[in-house]
């Protein structure tokens, strides 16, 4: 394999993880704030239905979103109409890598959140900061140790996305070829040594990508954060 492959696929990863961290990241946040703040009927089933996609075999969720995303799909229509072709692209792989790492990035939200003294928000509201201020000003910088964490486990899940991947966006070098779908395809073919390469790039930017959430979540903790 040669430095330009290895490059591109990488580079690809890379790409496909921190959009699809970026793309579930509000929608994380939302819901877990309104988990962790709010009380009413069919919570527990939400939270279920949110795990959903981790306990999953991820081919069954790339499946789900093949079949949502495909011309006859119900979100197929609405791509065609805006003139976008989603499905064997690498927006697809970043889509179901944000479909697979939601779970996490929502469980971390909500933890994050209920660790935030809602008296400190209480306080706000009381000197005159309407939700949205309150929110930005205290809610989420003091839970924004949590989410980070969060938002980096979800980067690192989309790191090593297959199945899912593998469905809705296919394995086409050059342009939905991740380093999880590069090993697999390279295996295939017998091609041990560039799969060896792959899975030595692979396991470099898992580590690095953990340590770095590791690092974060223990620099918080002697900080005294919450």
């Amino acid at each position: 394999m040669s430095g330009g492959e290895l490059l591109q696929v990488t580079a690809l990863t890379l790409r496909v993880a921190a959009v699809a961290t970026l793309a579930a990241l509000p929608v994380a946040v939302a819901l877990g704030l309104v988990l962790a703040r709010r009380t009413f009927p069919g919570r527990s089933a939400l939270q279920a239905l949110l795990a959903l996609p981790m306990v999953l075999p991820p081919v069954a969720v790339g499946l789900a979103l093949l079949i949502a995303l495909g011309r006859r799909g119900p979100l197929g229509a609405l791509w065609r109409a805006a003139g976008i072709d989603l499905v064997f692209t690498w927006g697809a792989a970043a889509l179901a890598a944000a479909v697979v790492g939601f779970p996490l990035l929502v469980r971390a939200c909500e933890q994050a959140f209920s660790a935030v003294d809602p008296r400190l928000e209480q306080v706000a509201r009381s000197l005159g900061a309407g939700r949205a201020r309150t929110f930005l000003r205290v809610t989420l910088p003091l839970a924004s140790r949590g989410v980070l964490y969060g938002a980096l486990l979800a980067f690192s899940r989309a790191l090593g996305e297959f199945g899912a991947t593998a469905v809705v966006a296919g394995i086409l070098p050059g342009r939905t070829e991740t380093l999880a779908l590069g090993i697999y395809s390279r295996v295939q073919l017998g091609d041990d040594r560039g799969a060896l390469v792959l899975c030595a790039a692979s396991f470099a930017l898992a580590l690095a990508a953990m340590l770095a959430a590791e690092t974060w979540l223990r620099r918080g903790t002697r900080g005294g954060a919450p």
